[in-house]
């Protein structure tokens, strides 16, 4: 199964999208709670594939599509699932065009997620 880092800033989100990916046999190698902190980890732990929250707060003048931006510049395979609320459609776009993979809506049903996830992960092996 895939090595997966979560990025939302809400604990409780964090949380409960580790109890489902981890219920899937996925394993949680990261978390980061801020845009600056998932590229830091991104980095740090290159894993398969990155659910991000978009609308989270600014630190050092970086949101969550800078966070895909930075991450996709580091690293053009990266594959990274977008998850947020429909009233962030317009960011959810931007964050596709800078090379987000997918997105799924809040709130979700696990199987939504689940279904999203196997997608991008067999759309080709990440390259190392």
């Amino acid at each position: 199964m895939a090595r997966i880092m979560v990025v939302d800033d809400a604990l409780f989100m964090r949380q409960m999208l580790a109890n489902i990916l981890k219920a899937e046999g996925h394993e949680i190698c990261a978390e980061a709670s801020t845009a600056k902190e998932a590229v830091e980890k991104y980095k740090q732990f290159k894993p398969d594939l990155v659910t991000m929250d978009i609308v989270m707060p600014m630190i050092e003048e970086m949101d969550g599509i800078g966070a895909v931006e930075e991450i996709m510049k580091f690293d053009p395979n990266a594959k990274i699932l977008i998850i947020s609320v429909m009233a962030q459609h317009a960011l959810v776009l931007k964050a596709m065009q800078a090379g987000a993979k997918d997105f799924v809506v809040k709130p979700f049903k696990p199987s939504r997620l689940i279904a999203a996830i196997n997608h991008i992960l067999s759309s080709g092996e990440k390259q190392k």
